[in-house]
């Protein structure tokens, strides 16, 4: 399993993350378990979660539950030791958790300590915000988010007020880094610009969408990750299972994403289905597998630090273990970013 260095934390991850959003929903405790083990084998060490896991779908009676599927397992197995462990806190307007509260520096002790409970350890190597306050272009919002009119003012003193509390929990040892989640590019280098000014703790990754059919780290905010040495985390590598090509010909697998949410959280499209045909295309011209073709190509791209998948079943996951390994030619990349130009935000 190739390893990479995470932004400037020193933390050495392996090139694929460990996804959990599916523990304790269409994933249950022996197959997650299961999942642990099998990942930790193939030589990954990088596991992701967030407090408000598991999702498809996100309820108030089930928050957490990821967390607590991956504690029982260290508790289980006492191999805390052998994984990096990244977990989130929610952002403003998921009902679910802390009524859509806001992060604040008042909320950021509350959450990681419970997230230390849920996860049985007493450290959190990489603690990440899920989405900013303020909106986010993530989730198909950038077609209708506006940041104007912004109140730059308060953002910046939340994030001064922010990376004070995280700096508390830095010195008092319950995480280790901080990251972001679906954040901008101008976001981004204001968190990055506030830790320099107050000492807080400098973003060293970032966890976006980003796959063959999302692009949109592509321009600005991929030269902010290379000259500010911020990795790229991306989840959805698979387009949400499109790529998979699962869901051509009108087709809905049984207890599959599309057939538990309808639209795949608005990936679903009259434009989306011919780009992954195209894609699909590729793969069959050059005698790849889709899937670890779709995956490999994230792995290459020079500002990703770790790609970040899930695998409802263990049979999926040995599926995918192989594309830590592929290397794709110069003339598949060529082939690829043809269909790209072709088939632009297909959603």
């Amino acid at each position: 399993m190739q390893m990479t260095t995470l932004g400037r934390s020193g933390l050495e991850v392996s090139k694929l993350c460990l996804g959990t959003m599916t523990f304790g929903t269409q994933t249950g405790v022996e197959d997650a378990h299961a999942q642990i083990e099998r990942a930790s084998e193939a030589g990954i060490n990088f596991l992701d979660s967030a407090e408000m896991y598991p999702v498809n779908p996100i309820r108030a009676e089930t928050v957490g539950r990821s967390e607590e599927i991956v504690g029982d397992w260290f508790a289980k197995t006492g191999r805390r030791g052998d994984w990096i462990v990244a977990t989130k806190h929610t952002g403003e307007g998921q009902k679910a958790v802390r009524d859509g509260a806001p992060i604040t520096a008042e909320t950021i002790p509350a959450a990681i300590e419970a997230s230390l409970k849920r996860l049985k350890t007493d450290v959190i190597d990489l603690y990440q915000f899920h989405w900013p306050n303020r909106g986010s272009y993530a989730f198909r919002q950038n077609w209708e988010y506006e940041p104007w009119p912004g109140d730059r003012a308060a953002t910046l003193q939340h994030m001064h007020d922010a990376l004070g509390a995280l700096r508390d929990e830095v010195v008092r040892g319950t995480i280790r880094h901080f990251g972001l989640s679906n954040e901008s590019t101008w976001g981004t280098a204001m968190w990055l610009k506030v830790a320099e000014e107050t000492g807080g703790p400098r973003v060293v990754s970032i966890q976006n969408e980003y796959s063959l059919v999302c692009r949109l780290a592509d321009t600005d905010l991929a030269e902010l990750m290379v000259n500010e040495e911020v990795g790229l985390l991306p989840y959805s590598p698979l387009g949400a299972g499109l790529l998979t090509g699962k869901y051509q010909g009108g087709a809905i697998p049984a207890a599959s994403r599309m057939d538990l949410n309808g639209n795949l959280g608005g990936r679903k499209s009259e434009r989306v289905f011919p780009a992954v045909e195209a894609y699909l295309g590729v793969a069959r011209d050059f005698g790849l597998d889709p899937v670890r073709m779709a995956l490999a190509w994230t792995l290459r791209r020079p500002f990703v630090a770790s790609s970040i998948f899930g695998a409802t079943t263990l049979e999926q996951l040995e599926h995918l273990l192989p594309a830590a390994e592929l290397v794709l030619s110069d003339e598949v990349l060529k082939a690829l970013n043809a269909v790209h130009h072709a088939h632009p935000m297909p959603y």
